[in-house]
């Protein structure tokens, strides 16, 4: 795996193991563009990796330090989650350019880089999350073109759940209630919904927490109390 070397001077020393790979988009018009901005010390932003879409890795920040890439945001009890993670920016001019599907060579590589650095640190397929899992309120990506199922099928992230336990009868509080003890911060809760739904059912993000909401929820809970996924 081929990487080049584009260091930026925003960051600083850990607080935390390292627990959690975070997906973004760079939502920038450009690869050149994103990676100046990340390497700008003004900026006050960076990441460890910035994957082109041509597949070029580029590292940018030591994995031993804390980059600036989560800001404010929670995942499953973590509110420095710079302290905690790895964050890969994914070149995508995203939502507010024109969102588009990702390309087969930019997505190989980063399957190729996301394996490496779960494998690396012992990082478990749950924590494997986007941007917008960890900062519903704020943010979108990377967003739903993005092939989850592709790092499902390498062990990388969860798989989509099964529908097959059917419609539990929650009523929608007790459903946020298990979108928080899943990882999720549900202070704005109709974000939470939606980012749940980026993240698990992208073809319908509509907010609404109808059966197939439930079902899922109730699939990803039961797998980790059996112990399935962690």
């Amino acid at each position: 795996m081929d990487i080049i070397s584009t260091p930026s001077p925003n960051f600083d020393e850990r607080k935390l193991p390292v627990t959690i790979l975070v997906m973004h988009y760079t939502g920038m018009k450009d690869a050149a563009s994103a990676i100046n901005w990340l390497a700008n010390p003004e900026a006050k932003v960076s990441a460890h990796y910035v994957v082109t879409e041509d597949g070029q890795i580029v590292q940018m920040v030591d994995e031993e330090k804390r980059a600036w890439h989560a800001g404010r945001g929670y995942w499953r009890g973590i509110t420095d989650v710079n302290s905690a993670s790895i964050g890969i920016e994914i070149v995508n001019p995203g939502h507010e350019w024109g969102y588009v599907p990702f390309p087969e060579e930019q997505m190989d590589a980063v399957t190729r880089l996301a394996h490496a650095i779960v494998k690396r640190h012992d990082i478990t397929p749950s924590n494997v999350i986007g941007h917008s899992d960890l900062a519903p309120a704020r943010k979108q990506d990377p967003g739903e073109l993005f092939d989850w199922e592709r790092l499902a099928r390498h062990g990388i992230a969860l798989k989509k759940p099964s529908l097959k336990l059917g419609d539990p009868p929650w009523s929608d509080g007790g459903f946020m209630l298990a979108l928080e003890r899943f990882g999720y911060d549900i202070s704005d809760q109709s974000a939470a919904v939606v980012a749940f739904q980026r993240r698990f059912r992208p073809k319908n993000i509509d907010g609404v927490i109808d059966g197939e909401c439930r079902s899922l929820l109730l699939s990803l809970m039961l797998d980790r109390e059996r112990g399935i996924t962690k």
